[in-house]
């Protein structure tokens, strides 16, 4: 790059932050970008690596990519679809991945996946290319996107593996897992980790075995005997997901998790569940009978959006208000399953669970 290359370069940001700052005071999200601001004014000023700015600059660009595709479809719930790159069409693994993408996608929800071969082709075979999102990772070895999802602007190539999978999860209201080898396993685990300490959804986790297979049989069972059994983790932690080799139960398992449950968040210590319609008294008093243990003072009460929560899109929506103890995850989704079954959805509701 020329010394004028860099000068007009620098002038033009110059013009652009002024620009910035100048508006600021007028942007919806105005605390938020002042606060990266600041980050930013501060690491320039500390003693940081080369390396470290092209991390940040790279992670930058990576998250820029995903925030600008994903805004477009934030109303439309997506499911993720993990599992093995070397597996080959004619597979049962295979051939289970693309009923189940093809059932999913029938019923309103798009699909995420790796944008590779395996069952991340499985999956956007079987979703379609219209309903299909693909997050590719640059490797120094190329990897190729698959046939049913390259070229469609839907499909992003990462550079880092860990704003991918942000991605892949941020975006995600529900994640299936087929077979697969180190990587799959990892997601597994990180999705459940992740869920066990309450940094991800909650979202109904699927494993799916083809029928009649047992590698997430095998899977559930080693959790059971070595990690349950053991006290490293709590009985209640396998409500955390599903096992099945049933593409109804399969899909059943994600549909059913948002019949009448909505979405979540918290307001400082309060957690907030908003539902699809509101639930009566009487099974209110009956959630708090059966769930008093995860609580940590009050009781779970109705509440209408809360002052805090501002412009929330979710605000017409009724809610369950409580002081969860952020602790016994696993019985936070016994008791989302509680709500879905103990509230009757409207045919509308039933009809459309892919709909936030």
């Amino acid at each position: 790059m020329t010394s004028q290359e860099s000068f007009e370069i620098l002038e033009s940001l110059q013009a652009d932050i002024a620009e910035l700052i100048d508006r600021l005071p007028t942007l919806k999200h105005r605390q938020f970008i002042q606060q990266a601001l600041a980050t930013i004014v501060r690491l320039a000023d500390s003693e940081i690596d080369r390396l470290d700015w092209k991390i940040l600059s790279a992670a930058l660009a990576d998250m820029e990519r995903g925030f600008q595709l994903f805004y477009d479809y934030r109303h439309t719930r997506k499911v993720t679809i993990f599992g093995s790159a070397r597996l080959a069409p004619e597979t049962p693994d295979y051939q289970m991945a693309v009923q189940f993408a093809r059932a999913v996608s029938q019923l309103g929800f798009m699909v995420m996946t790796g944008g590779g071969g395996g069952i991340m082709q499985a999956g956007q075979e079987g979703a379609g290319r219209n309903n299909s999102f693909g997050l590719n990772i640059q490797l120094p070895f190329e990897q190729q996107a698959n046939p049913f999802i390259e070229g469609d602007p839907k499909l992003i190539h990462f550079k880092y593996f860990f704003t991918r999978k942000l991605f892949l999860l941020k975006e995600s209201d529900a994640v299936a897992l087929f077979p697969g080898g180190f990587g799959t396993q990892d997601e597994a685990f990180e999705c459940m980790t992740l869920s066990q300490t309450g940094k991800f959804g909650p979202v109904p986790v699927v494993l799916i075995d083809p029928p009649g297979g047992d590698y997430w049989h095998s899977w559930s069972k080693y959790i059971d005997d070595q990690l349950v059994a053991k006290g490293l983790v709590s009985p209640e932690d396998p409500s955390l997901y599903t096992v099945t080799d049933n593409l109804e139960v399969a899909c059943n398992a994600i549909t059913r998790f948002y019949q009448v449950y909505h979405s979540s968040r918290y307001v400082g210590d309060l957690l907030v569940i908003r539902l699809r319609h509101e639930l009566s008294n009487e099974l209110v008093e009956q959630l708090n009978t059966e769930f008093k243990d995860i609580l940590v003072q009050g009781k779970i009460e109705k509440s209408q959006v809360l002052p805090q929560e501002g412009q929330d899109e979710t605000s017409d929506l009724p809610r369950l208000i409580l002081y969860f103890n952020q602790r016994d995850l696993g019985r936070l989704y016994q008791m989302i399953a509680a709500i879905n079954k103990l509230g009757i959805p409207t045919p509308e509701e039933t009809a459309h669970p892919e709909r936030k």
